[in-house]
């Protein structure tokens, strides 16, 4: 056995984007115990990347975590939607631009300890102006930033957030590499 067998699973509550339940487990070394799990239906992220070598990050208010942070663009699958989907409708909804190509650069899980989230991250390229449509809890401001300083945000602890940070770094990298 390589996987918990689930023996129960409780909904505990239903969230407007997640559900938060409580299953009983039992682990493949024979261990039963009951875990806190968060389900979710994933989400996409994107590096809108410049052809300056620049990018586009939001200085965005998340409650959770007490004010603004960095993030790239991201938003949370609807319901039967793709991935690209998701990106393309993200990307023009939160910094007002679209993209004439995306690629995906990976899928990342952010939480393992309690969610089974995805998010796959998507490089977007050949940007073109369009309309911002924010959503009216979204409190962000969209910022151009060179690569190289947001690769230095990082390292400086300015960018914290995962999705963040593994988006700029796999951007840079594949960069890089085509240079």
């Amino acid at each position: 056995m390589n996987r918990a067998i689930c023996n129960q699973s409780t909904l505990i509550r239903k969230g407007r984007v997640f559900d938060f339940f409580t299953e009983n487990i039992t682990l493949p070394n024979g261990v039963t115990m009951d875990m806190e799990i968060i389900r979710h239906p994933g989400a996409a992220a994107i590096v809108p990347f410049m052809e300056d070598d620049s990018v586009l990050l939001l200085k965005q208010y998340r409650h959770a975590v007490g004010g603004f942070i960095w993030e790239i663009p991201a938003g949370t699958l609807n319901p039967g939607e793709d991935a690209r989907r998701c990106a393309e409708r993200e990307l023009t909804e939160e910094t007002g631009y679209t993209a004439r190509s995306f690629e995906k650069l990976a899928q990342i899980t952010p939480l393992p300890a309690y969610s089974d989230e995805r998010i796959h991250l998507f490089l977007a390229t050949g940007l073109t102006k369009a309309a911002q449509s924010l959503d009216d809890d979204e409190l962000l401001f969209v910022h151009r930033v060179a690569m190289r300083e947001a690769i230095n945000m990082i390292a400086e602890g300015e960018i914290q957030d995962a999705k963040t940070i593994a988006g700029l770094q796999l951007a840079a990298s594949r960069s890089a590499g085509s240079g």
